[in-house]
């Protein structure tokens, strides 16, 4: 107890010693210096919010594309309560979401009306994960272990490992997963959340400057 109290003691001295002090002053300026040096990256901080764009324009020009292509058969999944969606006004609500989805990601593309355009497809990305996801848990793919692992994920690998053995043993393995390893979907609310998150930091943050249209409208408009 006593070699306890005398090493407490001599910590204490330390701390309240002018070597401490200096030592405090000179981790101060080291921070001070590092948080200068971050600062310095603002001069490219439109970079931030130009990548979340040209990451979420594809992903919604393509969802969108493909409800359009197929719009009689969208309607369909939307209204059906068998093997869709069974929502009512199945005709408006798919026409919303396939015309959010395309305008938004050519808005996205552009800079263009990007807070405007990001609530309504907030709002898509909140009824996507409600409606087709929230069953199904919180993982895009299957996996057996991890946070967010259920029953379902962990039947659905141990099946697919089941499968795996089969077309090892069978010789067409190899061949199957040439250009990557077989997984199972588990269509959770993972992307869907996701796609949120970022959205709502434009929301926030807007297109962006110099490469945005927003940023150019709002120096002519709005200086």
């Amino acid at each position: 107890m006593n070699k306890l109290l005398v090493v407490y003691r001599a910590i204490l001295g330390f701390f309240h010693s002018p070597a401490a002090a200096a030592c405090r002053q000179w981790l101060v300026r080291l921070a001070i210096a590092g948080q200068k040096l971050l600062d310095c990256f603002r001069v490219a901080d439109f970079l931030a919010p130009l990548t979340i764009r040209l990451y979420l324009a594809p992903v919604l020009w393509m969802a969108g594309t493909r409800k359009l292509l197929n719009f009689g058969n969208t309607v369909e999944w939307f209204g059906n309560a068998d093997w869709g969606l069974g929502l009512p006004l199945p005709g408006l609500l798919a026409f919303l979401v396939t015309s959010g989805e395309v305008l938004g990601g050519l808005c996205l593309l552009l800079g263009f009306a990007v807070r405007w355009v990001s609530m309504p497809l907030m709002a898509t990305m909140v009824m996507a994960a409600l409606t087709v996801h929230w069953q199904n848990g919180w993982l895009a793919i299957a996996s057996g272990a991890g946070l967010f692992a259920t029953d379902r994920t962990v039947a659905a690998t141990e099946q697919l490992q089941k499968a795996k053995e089969i077309l090892q043993q069978n010789g067409i393995f190899a061949e199957l997963a040439r250009y990557g390893d077989l997984a199972v979907l588990n269509n959770g609310i993972e992307f869907a959340a996701t796609y949120f998150i970022l959205l709502l930091v434009l929301l926030f943050m807007g297109g962006g400057r110099y490469v945005s249209v927003d940023y150019w409208l709002r120096r002519r408009y709005m200086p």
